[in-house]
């Protein structure tokens, strides 16, 4: 195939959404896919299938049986006394007993959400630094194989593939774009990692989400290469941009430029880039990006139904939408999680190295506002909970990737709805999941 802010706290989310709901009755062909990706700040899936865990078998080991040696002694002859060697014991190695985790907090929980909320359904996983997946649920329409939409919550795969661009030597994430490619100059001291906190100073998607010069980001025509170029270069946008590091701007054209430098310093498409990083070392079935946003229509801030789980109906584009066009399914969006959890590790295949991951989790706005007051915490592609140490990478249509880092475990909740849905029912999982994970380990 050629080729969607999270959770770490509701305000961030109720301010978007605020700030946005005046833009409800503007053209939906155009504003109603912009302003789906502005919610991105949570959700969950259907099917009910039964919760996996790994188990690990201590082995068995006989300790050998030794009997004494017997000597017979000539009747004439008179020989010294025979010796008896202690025969040598094989202890078996110690095990740690697998762990048993119950996750039956969490069925209840969903059901009655879906139920009181009209949804089609829901979906979590859960994965655990050291024993994988531990829990893999579906409710109503969802079931492993559900593919959805997953919006914003594509944020951290882009800025996962500039970095490793970054270790190949392709690209530095910390040098200007325009030392990568000519058409860089247009802002001549914007980073990639700029880019990909949302602090470059171009425009987000506020104030303004139907921003002109920027509207090719949501469109399935011309090229990946050729919008980010578009974006870069104009000169319509020199009296709204800002010096970079010194406003926190969430989503827009930046991210769309960042992909765009991706293909050309690597001289692949995106689907190749993102085949090669994630899907052939994850052994992934779904993951690839589109740009759905004028293929369907829908409600503001709502799932487009029409979709249906089905990309096949997707037109087939060239410029897919970095910030908000990924879709997957539950299993493999956790393996990606548990990836991140890994060091870069997928199974025995390094997909990004332990400096990279750090790199990307750590709290970059708080690095350039030490005061804490120029921006939200956000690192390159995930939102960063300063209260609590949660990174997440919510998504408009109510799916919720979250990571606790210190206590080594991490969930992704995907629903078919808003990101206030799935912000809503994210929040009443955090406590059960964890208490689920930490239970285990007593």
């Amino acid at each position: 195939m050629r080729a969607g802010p999270a959770l770490g706290r509701v305000a961030p989310l109720a301010t978007f959404l605020a700030m946005f709901a005046a833009f409800r009755r503007v053209s939906l062909r155009l504003m109603l896919p912009l302003l789906v990706l502005l919610a991105a700040c949570g959700s969950v899936p259907p099917e009910t299938t039964s919760p996996s865990s790994t188990t690990t078998s201590a082995p068995t080991t006989s300790a050998p049986t030794t009997s004494p040696p017997t000597t017979t002694s000539p009747p004439t002859t008179t020989v010294a006394p025979t010796t008896t060697v202690a025969p040598t014991t094989t202890v078996a190695p110690t095990t740690t007993p697998p762990r048993t985790y119950d996750f039956s907090a969490i069925a209840p929980i969903v059901e009655g959400f879906v139920a009181e909320h009209g949804l089609n359904g829901a979906g979590l996983i859960v994965v655990d630094r050291d024993d994988g997946v531990v829990h893999h649920e579906h409710w109503g329409e969802f079931s492993p194989d559900r593919i959805s939409l997953i919006a914003s919550s594509s944020k951290m795969l882009v800025a996962g593939v500039l970095m490793r661009l970054h270790e190949d030597g392709l690209l530095d994430i910390d040098a200007p774009v325009a030392e990568a490619v000519p058409w860089g100059s247009g802002n001549p001291d914007i980073t990639p990692a700029q880019l990909v906190s949302n602090s470059s100073g171009l425009v987000g998607l506020l104030p303004n989400p139907a921003y002109g010069p920027y509207v090719c980001q949501f469109l399935p025509v011309g090229t990946l290469q050729g919008c980010a170029e578009s974006i870069f270069s104009t000169a319509v946008d020199d009296a709204d941009i800002v010096p970079p590091d010194t406003e926190f701007r969430y989503g827009g054209g930046q991210w769309q430029v960042a992909g765009g430098l991706a293909e050309a310093v690597s001289g692949r498409s995106w689907a190749e880039l993102l085949d090669e990083v994630y899907v052939e070392p994850c052994d992934l079935d779904v993951l690839a990006f589109n740009n759905h946003f004028t293929q369907f229509e829908s409600e503001a801030f709502a799932y487009p139904d029409a979709f249906g789980g089905d990309p096949s109906g997707l037109v087939a584009t060239d410029n897919p939408n970095m910030e908000g066009g990924a879709y997957t399914t539950t299993g493999d969006y956790g393996a990606l999680l548990l990836m991140h959890l890994r060091e870069g590790m997928c199974g025995d295949n390094r997909v990004l190295e332990p400096e990279s991951i750090a790199r990307l989790h750590a709290d970059r706005t708080l690095e350039a506002h030490p005061d804490g007051s120029g921006a939200p915490g956000y690192g390159m592609g995930w939102w960063v909970d300063r209260e609590t140490g949660r990174i997440s990478d919510g998504g408009a249509y109510g799916t919720v990737p979250w990571l606790d880092l210190d206590d080594g475990f991490g969930a992704y909740l995907v629903i078919e709805a808003t990101s206030v849905l799935g912000g809503s029912l994210a929040g009443q999982l955090f406590e059960p999941v964890e208490a689920a994970v930490l239970a285990a380990r007593d």
